[in-house]
């Protein structure tokens, strides 16, 4: 089984919670779908609130994760011939495991396949390859941004879109696998080549790895170029 997921959460601290979830999934060969709002007992952030639009009281007798609908088709559904689908899923599946769900199937990153298979992309999120690509041609309805059900559909219409440059598997196993940055996203070199600036300023690429909080990816590959 293939399911689409999306969440959005209380804030960006680890001890932030999922507030909402999104799956979708197939069942008796038709799309079907589920959302829920979530009250694990941690107040939204009112810069959270700023992006997916939930309020505290919006959460108000809400239940709290593991009571949901969602999660128990997700521990259902938890083994290994289950795939879940995501766009930077190894954070949801932190939030995931903060509550005890251990999961025991197959996970693909979109964000991280997308890395690797779509090259020369000014942005990854979800949103800017939703019109870069423009998969929104495929919605039969406006979707909302930073909404958990709507985006879990965005995430469907980007794999399927992968899937005709890579299977299933090889996204699986990209999704595990660093992505080789070659220009600085970021920064006073911004648009430039990472492998360039080793060549001339080979300090300040030393001095990132030591003092910034760098992405696994971005630090992988300012390391490779420096290493040679």
């Amino acid at each position: 089984m293939l399911i689409f997921l999306d969440a959005e959460t209380t804030g960006l601290e680890d001890e932030d919670r999922i507030c909402s979830l999104g799956i979708i999934y197939t069942k008796d060969e038709e799309l079907a779908s589920q959302y829920e709002l979530i009250n694990d007992g941690k107040k939204v952030s009112p810069k959270a609130s700023s992006v997916n639009h939930i309020t505290n009281e919006m959460l108000d007798a809400k239940p709290i994760l593991t009571n949901t609908e969602v999660y128990k088709f997700l521990k259902i559904h938890n083994n290994k011939d289950t795939t879940i689908v995501g766009h930077n899923i190894q954070y949801t599946m932190q939030k995931l495991l903060a509550v005890g769900y251990v999961f025991k199937g197959a996970i693909i990153d979109t964000l991280r396949v997308s890395k690797h298979l779509v090259k020369e992309c000014e942005s990854y999120s979800l949103q800017f390859l939703r019109y870069e690509l423009k998969l929104y041609k495929n919605e039969k309805r406006e979707l909302l941004a930073h909404h958990a059900l709507d985006d879990a559909f965005v995430v469907r219409f980007l794999y399927k879109y992968l899937l005709e440059i890579a299977t299933q598997d090889e996204m699986s196993s990209l999704s595990f696998k660093n992505v080789l940055i070659e220009k600085f996203e970021f920064g006073k070199y911004k648009a430039r080549y990472i492998e360039e600036i080793c060549m001339y300023d080979r300090n300040y690429l030393e001095w990132m790895l030591s003092n910034m909080d760098l992405d696994e990816d971005l630090r992988y590959s300012i390391d490779y170029y420096i290493q040679g």
